[in-house]
């Protein structure tokens, strides 16, 4: 081989692996989390004014990232070499004058590429795209350079089955908690601690004095305004920001407690009890139900199971809700519940738990444990898990999720693995 085709095969290889890997990194951290990916959706409808389309968002939430994925999985098994590569040169083709409008114009403030497991900014995602273009049209041009790690008479299998997979376990996270917590309400996580910032890391702002004298405007610092000068006239402060800081991971967390009236048979706005939850030494269980229309006959009945052990060992119950008062004031005639109803910030709720309803365990401000409202813990579940805690033996939940990520990566590597097997048992007995 001459050096020139060396050199293009390993910069085909290079940027085939490049691709692949982001698309298979990109689809499965969307996978886990397709709720998060339909919220993001949803954003873009909303700035594109397309609210109508919301019923759309979920399916699209789940065949997109499984799209991602499978066509990365293909690109480095390196099976539908000429169909695989042009149909990434359209989507990069597509998505880089996207990304670029989404940049200059900011209608959101993150694309959501990588959901919430690594996020970027919108000009970041742009020069992302630029290079991955790049690695696109070199694949299209040279996509015969390209090795294939499986023949065609097992490529089938492995794009059917990857495309299974991904269905699956999208679905899987959709019906059930995400597998990985990616967001700053992980179990375990003392929130008060992600609701503050170190100040030398915040943003940082100047205060700019707006003097006027003879007629003249002229701005002032902090070091240098004429504030015991009588010949100038104060006029106003100006706020500027002068280098952008962090952000703390909690800034919405606030609840407000909802107050029975009788006078109007509604409810009314009472106290912010967001303090006292956070700071609360005993267990509280958070009933998470942005939309309390929503909650099925079912769900609620299995919600009453928790609520009866709730009350059995005298630990408080909130229901958390963004739904309107008239909303909630119906739904409890309906109903029943006796809940103690909160409102709370919808993107706060979502962020929270992927689940309505959802149930989450606080103690003394940490998350304790989460449930969807299809995995919600039996009173022995439950009496164990406060035990453990009372103990000092909290569930380790980074050891959890590598297991559940080694378990679903062995469920997909496996049967790709024996695919490959009987790959190279066709080629051999062709051989022979």
């Amino acid at each position: 081989m001459k050096r020139k085709d060396r050199y293009i095969k390993i910069l085909i290889e290079l940027s085939r692996i490049i691709l692949g890997a982001t698309f298979v990194f990109s689809g499965f951290v969307k996978m886990v989390d397709p709720r998060g990916f339909e919220y993001k959706i949803q954003d873009y409808l909303i700035a594109f004014g397309l609210p109508e389309w919301f019923p759309l968002s979920l399916p699209a939430a789940i065949l997109l990232p499984v799209v991602e994925f499978l066509l990365g999985v293909c690109l480095l098994l390196g099976i539908y070499r000429k169909t695989v590569t042009r149909l990434f040169l359209l989507f990069m083709l597509v998505m880089t004058p996207f990304t670029l409008w989404i940049a200059i114009k900011n209608p959101v403030e993150d694309c959501g590429c990588f959901g919430d497991a690594v996020v970027i900014g919108n000009w970041a995602t742009f020069y992302k795209n630029i290079v991955l273009s790049a690695c696109a049209v070199l694949t299209v041009i040279y996509y015969n350079e390209i090795t294939p790690l499986l023949s065609s008479k097992t490529a089938w299998a492995a794009t059917l089955f990857t495309a299974f997979f991904g269905v699956a376990f999208a679905v899987y996270n959709v019906m059930n908690l995400p597998v990985v917590d990616f967001r700053p309400y992980k179990i375990g996580t003392h929130i008060p601690d992600k609701m503050k910032i170190d100040p030398a890391e915040a943003d940082q702002y100047k205060n700019i004095f707006i003097y006027e004298k003879g007629g003249i405007k002229q701005a002032f610092t902090e070091e240098n305004y004429p504030w015991n000068d009588s010949t100038w006239t104060f006029v106003e402060i100006k706020t500027r920001l002068v280098k952008k800081g962090k952000k703390p991971e909690v800034e919405d967390f606030s609840i407000v407690e909802l107050v029975y009236d009788e006078a109007n048979s509604s409810y009314i706005e009472g106290a912010d009890i967001t303090e006292k939850i956070l700071s609360d030494p005993s267990y509280s269980f958070l009933v998470i139900a942005y939309a309390l229309p929503d909650i099925r006959s079912g769900e609620l009945s299995r919600l009453k199971v928790l609520t009866d052990y709730a009350e059995k060992y005298h630990y408080p119950v909130y229901c958390l809700t963004a739904s309107s008062i008239d909303a909630i004031a119906e739904w409890e005639r309906l109903h029943r519940s006796g809940f103690t109803f909160c409102h709370a910030d919808e993107r706060m709720l979502k962020t929270m738990i992927r689940s309505n309803p959802g149930v989450v365990l606080l103690k003394d401000g940490t998350i304790i444990g989460k449930w969807s409202s299809r995995s919600l813990p039996s009173e022995k579940e439950l009496t164990a898990l406060i035990n453990r805690v009372e103990i000092g033996k909290t569930v380790d939940r980074r050891q959890h999720e590598f297991l559940t990520v080694g378990i679903t990566a062995l469920l997909f590597l496996v049967p790709l693995g024996l695919i490959k097997w009987a790959d190279m048992r066709s080629q051999t007995q062709t051989n022979d």
